[in-house]
This record gives C-alpha cells, structure tokens and sequence, in this order.
C-alpha cells in the first residue's frame, strides 16, 4: 500500500510517499521544507506566518512526490491536529480535495501517533510497547498493547520537557529553535555544576512536571547575572539543566517499564532528536535487558513520513474519514 502523506501542524512543510507490506514500511520519498530562519526573526512560531508559507510551498511538493492524477496512491494520511491551527487547516485541506478528486481514502492522523509510528519505519518495536513522548507540547508515557491501542500512563502537570528547553534557551540568550541549542551549548558544560532538582523523581508514578526546573534555572541567572557574558557558565548552566531533564525522563521511563513490562521501549517526539537523551536511554535499557527502538534522526523532527507510517496502519484497520466533513482538531489526541 502506497501512503501520500502530509505534515503542517507547526512550522515544517512534509510531503511523503511510504509504501507498506504488513508491518514492513518503506519510505520511498521525503521532502521536508523548514520555517526555522523565518520565524527566528520573531523567536518563536506565528500561526499566521507559518500558514501563508505552508500554501506557498505544500503544492509543488506534492508535485515533486506524485503524479498528477494521483496514480499508483492508495490513500492520503494527514496530520489533523494537534497543532496550529491555521497550519493544520493548510494540509487538511488539500489532503481533503485531493482525497475527493482521486477518489481515495483519507486518513486523519494524530501528530502525536505520528511521532510514535516513527520508529516503525526501520525495524517494527515488538508489542507491547511503552513510548516515551517528548515535545515541546507533550510529555507523556503511552502504553501500546497492539496497533490502534493507547493507554497514557502519564503526563506533565504543566510545562512539557521541550517547552522548558526553548524557555531555558531564552533565559540564556540562545537563537529559536530553543532546544537543539540548549544541547549544543551543553555538550561544553559540566552536567554537575549545578544541583538543579529532578522535578517529582521520587513520586511513585508516571506523571512529571517541569515548571519549577525552570524557575529554578531563572533563580540561579538572576543571582548570577553579572556572570552571563561568561560562555563557560552558560555551557555549566544549559548541562546542569539538561541533565536533570535527562534523569528524570530516563527514571520515570525505566520505573514505568518495570510495572507495565514492555518488550519494546521507543522514544519519540522532536525532543527524541536529542543526543543525550538518546544515549542515555538507550544505555538504561541495555542495562536492564530491554529492547530500545530510536527513531532515525531524520525523522525524530517533524515529517511527513512518520505521518504515512501512521497512516499506514491506520489504513490497513480500514479507518478513514469522509473528505467532506473532515476537520481540523488542534488538541487531537491519540
């Protein structure tokens, strides 16, 4: 089965084309156009702005992937949420019209089930499977017994582990996209410098919280503002913080893993771009003895292709949707 997919949920336009035999995908095709030096100028995503540049590029992409007609596709997948409203609304609607004039099946996607469904395109997790989502949006502990089974374990109770980060990235002066940076200038510090705490390490559950990580990190710049010119502290200040994310989303995940016992672990989410956080879980459940899945690091950011892996599935449990009465939903959830 071959997947047109489609990703705009936020400030990259994607266009994929996965081709699927049973749990074995393909992809065969990914385009990727990122806003990132658009929206740099304004430190952050605008809606607005990163809707007009999805129209602008999302047609010749498809363009690039397929032919005209649509011949040789089998269904459409698409994120529909969530995300940015004005940015999902782009993609939904083309997906719908092409949808409706090729006659074939669309497939709404949960950008969060996309994320997962990234590790699939490689080598398929064994279920079940216990995924560990981290965005700039979401943190949370996803229990898979089988495909189309969601049973969220946990969650955060406010910021999520990659809002901290491009909160953190601010705090320290450092250019958006907040998080690849934060571990840029990391990898040059001292992750003991500083004894950030471990936000609800202790707790005998599936939840996190991230808030008073950050608040604190605040506190440390502020009794030490005379020092930020100084890179070395900087670099002391974005380890020290990364660090303490990093244990707490590895020992909540490995504490959760011993009471659910998975056979598979995966990681996803943009923050699973990460190359500590990568490291270190995969070391935590080698140690342990358990099977860890990462997603090739192309598609740990967002993508289309992850989106047409999703789909895919989605597709082969005949789950689609009327073109004409698809819409976009900005908190979907999986």
């Amino acid at each position: 089965m071959r997947i047109l997919a489609i990703e705009s949920s936020c400030d990259e336009t994607a266009i994929a084309i996965l081709n699927g035999i049973d749990d074995s995908l393909r992809v065969e095709s990914s385009l990727v156009r990122s806003q990132i030096d658009i929206h740099a100028a304004y430190g952050g995503v605008v809606p607005e702005v990163a809707a007009r540049e999805h129209l602008e590029m999302i047609t010749s992409m498809i363009a690039r992937s397929v032919r005209p007609d649509g011949a040789g596709i089998d269904a459409i997948a698409v994120t529909a949420g969530p995300g940015l409203a004005p940015a999902l609304r782009v993609g939904v609607e083309v997906a719908k019209t092409l949808a409706w004039a090729w006659k074939k099946p669309l497939i709404p996607v949960c950008h969060l089930e996309g994320h997962i469904y990234a590790n699939w395109i490689e080598n398929a997790p064994e279920f079940p499977v216990l995924a560990l989502i981290v965005s700039g949006g979401h943190t949370e502990l996803v229990f898979m017994r089988d495909h189309g089974s969601f049973e969220r374990l946990g969650e955060t109770l406010d910021d999520a582990a990659g809002e901290a980060f491009d909160k953190v990235a601010k705090m320290l002066g450092l250019p958006y996209p907040g998080g690849p940076a934060v571990d840029r200038l990391a990898a040059q510090g001292s992750p003991k410098a500083f004894a950030f705490p471990r936000p609800m390490i202790n707790r005998d559950d599936a939840m996190f919280s991230f808030s008073g990580l950050k608040t604190a990190v605040l506190y440390e710049l502020r009794k030490n503002d005379t020092r930020m010119a100084d890179e070395a502290f900087r670099a002391d200040i974005a380890a020290s913080f990364q660090e303490a994310i990093v244990e707490t989303l590895v020992e909540k995940t490995m504490r959760t893993a011993g009471k659910c016992m998975p056979k598979s672990i995966v990681l996803a989410g943009g923050v699973a771009a990460n190359a500590t956080l990568r490291d270190r879980l995969k070391e935590a459940t080698e140690h342990r003895g358990m099977t860890m899945h990462l997603p090739p690091f192309q598609y740990s950011l967002d993508n289309a292709a992850m989106i047409g892996a999703a789909g895919y599935f989605r597709a082969v449990r005949d789950i689609s949707a009327d073109p004409l009465a698809l819409v976009v939903d900005s908190n979907m959830d999986i």
